[in-house]
């Protein structure tokens, strides 16, 4: 669409009235809705929405909407953000031996699927900076220690920061983030095979051959202080068979990682995901 949008994400207590109120408040400054979407978790007593609409033509500056807008939503009790379609993120992917989620988002991104800029490749390893010079992104190899965990992190923060990152995509990066560095920088979405816990640690794929699994999967989330147990975003999953063999199990995996992570970052760029609590609503 070649004239931006803005919109909202807005989760508050469940009360009547609350549509028309939101709605009205566009309306009232001269804009133009063109995607809502709401869904009530009655078990949360929540109202959760997405509402998009044209700022051509909208009253009020782009400055003054949030103000303009906390006003109605203070009353309201409501949590809220607020997007423009034209801002562009900025995303640094993190990556450690595995190239395959790496290769993807760079592709997607590229080939304009992606609405985001690439400035920055982090790894603990040096394995993928011919990957990063290959597309003119700036490396940085960061290896992490237990010894050395705290000062790389700082590090690494000071980096996001310099290269003003919005969004940090784990495409298979093998560390732990400490619980201060997800305080510092929380917006980090990771991606991992869908076996835990059942098969946590190394070689999962061996081993659920060995059980013989019949489903193998993904799953996209983001990142908090409980390992692998952020709100999840995205998953999927496709058949394995007795004829498939360990690698055919890795080569299923792996088309999965890409597939769902790259589906969970254009869900975030396009500000679709409304997380609350340790749940999310994606607005398809």
């Amino acid at each position: 669409m070649s004239s931006p949008t803005a919109t909202l994400l807005i989760s508050c207590p469940d009360q009547k009235g609350l549509v028309a109120k939101i709605a009205n408040f566009i309306y009232s400054n001269g804009g133009n809705i063109i995607h809502a979407d709401q869904h009530t978790d009655f078990a949360a007593g929540l109202f959760l929405t997405r509402i998009e609409w044209q700022l051509e033509g909208f009253n009020l500056p782009r400055d003054l909407i949030g103000p303009a807008f906390n006003a109605i939503a203070q009353p309201l009790q409501a949590n809220w953000q607020l997007q423009f379609s034209d801002a562009v993120p900025r995303i640094a992917i993190w990556v450690s031996r595995q190239d395959h989620c790496l290769y993807d988002l760079i592709w997607r991104q590229r080939s304009g699927e992606l609405t985001a800029e690439i400035p920055l490749v982090m790894s603990n390893h040096p394995q993928m900076e011919a990957i990063a010079q290959q597309f003119d992104i700036d490396y940085y190899h960061i290896p992490i220690t237990k010894e050395t965990k705290i000062e790389q992190e700082a590090r690494q923060l000071e980096l996001l920061h310099q290269y003003r990152i919005d969004l940090v995509v784990l495409a298979k990066y093998m560390q732990i983030l400490s619980p201060d560095f997800i305080a510092q920088f929380p917006k980090v979405i990771n991606i991992h095979h869908s076996f835990l816990p059942a098969f946590a640690g190394a070689n999962p794929y061996q081993r659920a051959y060995e059980r013989g699994v019949k489903i193998i999967g993904a799953t996209a989330h983001y990142v908090t202080q409980d390992l692998d147990e952020g709100p999840i975003i995205e998953q999927d999953v496709v058949q394995v068979s007795h004829r498939d063999e360990v690698t055919d199990l890795i080569r299923k995996g792996k088309d999965l990682e890409r597939i769902v992570l790259a589906r969970a970052v254009r869900l975030h760029l396009q500000n679709r995901v409304l997380v609350y609590g340790n749940r999310t609503v994606v607005f398809a």
